[in-house]
């Protein structure tokens, strides 16, 4: 009797890899809370919250922005963790197929560093922002490395669900996968231009500063509004795309659930505009944002998948 080793990545290892891409996108959800308070400056100095200190003291001006930014910058600690978990995970994971004589899957190997990696640089960027008194590149700059460390984990969750890394296997026609990139592109913009549109608002990240760019708040707000539809229109050509072929179960669940959650996000959008840009309802939209991007970077996934490794048979 034979018994055939399976090249699949564990499933705990797997859960690994989602609690990372939970925890990217948190901090960008907490990030938005630092600069919606007006606590960006809340700890004036980097790494030290205050000189002479590591946390917040009570000789402090920053009343409560001082452990808001506190805070935040505990959840980079959390960050770090969750990175060395999954570098370790990857390395066992290497170990464990080496042992069994299973093909490496070298895209694992990558992706699995660069939370870590990603996480230092950001905590440096981190240091810059507050050093420069929230300068407007480095601001928006330390938001979207966030967007791409959630793009990295998304693609990591993706892979991993692989069987291996052999050739790509298309079970959507090219005009359709066409399309499908044409609107993460699209969706990609839609973020830039909505980093833009927050920081010609009144949300600077300080009390005491200025909206980071000298953009008029309403034209920069109609230029992402305007992009959004024609997200919208590209989100609506997939759909119909969809019912013209044999599509499967996982494509149309995904395009369906981003079309819920790109309709959230855009009430949202047009309400908080209408209402004067409320905090809270600004935060709910940063975090809408990190969700569609998540959902808009799982639909290519969808349309293809790739054939398992020949694995060694043992006696």
């Amino acid at each position: 009797m034979q018994t055939v080793i399976s090249s699949r990545i564990p499933r705990w290892i797997r859960a690994i890899f989602v609690a990372n891409l939970i925890a990217q996108s948190a901090i960008i959800v907490t990030g938005a809370v630092v600069r919606l308070t007006g606590s960006g400056l809340g700890c004036p100095t980097w790494p030290q919250c205050v000189e002479g200190s590591y946390t917040p003291t009570a000789r402090q001006e920053e009343a409560f922005h001082k452990y808001i930014e506190f805070g935040n910058r505990l959840l980079t600690f959390a960050l770090v963790i969750i990175a060395i978990a999954v570098l370790l995970a990857v390395f066992i994971n290497v170990r464990s197929r080496r042992r069994a004589g299973i093909p490496q899957r070298p895209a694992i190997i990558v992706l699995g560093v660069i939370p870590f990696v990603g996480t230092a640089v950001q905590a440096v960027l981190g240091g810059v922002t507050v050093l420069t008194g929230l300068h407007p590149l480095i601001v928006s700059a330390h938001f979207l490395l966030s967007m791409v460390l959630v793009t990295a984990a998304v693609v990591l969750v993706a892979r991993s669900g692989d069987l291996g890394d052999q050739p790509v296997v298309h079970l959507a026609p090219s005009p359709v996968r066409f399309l499908t990139w044409l609107m993460v592109g699209v969706a990609a913009l839609v973020v830039v231009l909505g980093v833009i549109t927050t920081g010609s608002g009144p949300h600077s990240g300080d009390a005491q500063s200025e909206a980071r760019f000298s953009f008029d708040p309403q034209t920069v707000a109609w230029l992402h509004a305007d992009t959004v539809f024609l997200f919208i229109g590209l989100l609506i050509g997939l759909l119909i795309s969809l019912m013209l072929f044999s599509s499967t179960g996982s494509m149309r669940k995904r395009t369906l659930l981003l079309i819920g959650v790109t309709i959230t996000q855009g009430g949202i959008g047009y309400v908080q505009y209408f209402t004067g840009l409320p905090s809270a309802l600004v935060a709910v939209h940063v975090g809408g944002a990190v969700l569609t991007w998540i959902a808009v970077l799982f639909i290519p996934f969808s349309m293809r998948i790739r054939a398992e490794a020949p694995a060694p048979t043992i006696p």
